[in-house]
């Protein structure tokens, strides 16, 4: 299964780090009908098809996913929609 990793630095408290993720994975339910669930300062996701994790470091912000078989061809299109999402709200 093809994945993703993409480690973005950023400048903003743990705190505000942490609420952007969380609006970020409200919008994801919405649009995508992704499930989440925070564990400690890592956001689990997940929907047929993907799953992954976005952990909320005190300078860094980490994503990783694991694509299934019918999204791996769409690949990188989703990495570069999460890497303007990252430079959106994290540069």
């Amino acid at each position: 299964m093809p994945s993703i990793d993409i480690r973005r630095p950023h400048r903003l408290s743990h705190a505000e780090a942490h609420a952007l993720v969380d609006q970020v994975a409200a919008r994801m339910r919405q649009k995508f009908d992704i499930t989440s669930e925070w564990q400690n300062d890592t956001l689990a996701f997940e929907r047929p098809g993907i799953s992954g994790k976005i952990a909320v470091g005190s300078d860094e912000i980490h994503v990783s996913a694991r694509l299934g078989m019918l999204l791996s061809p769409l690949k990188g299109m989703i990495e570069q929609e999460i890497r303007r999402k990252l430079d959106e709200h994290f540069a």
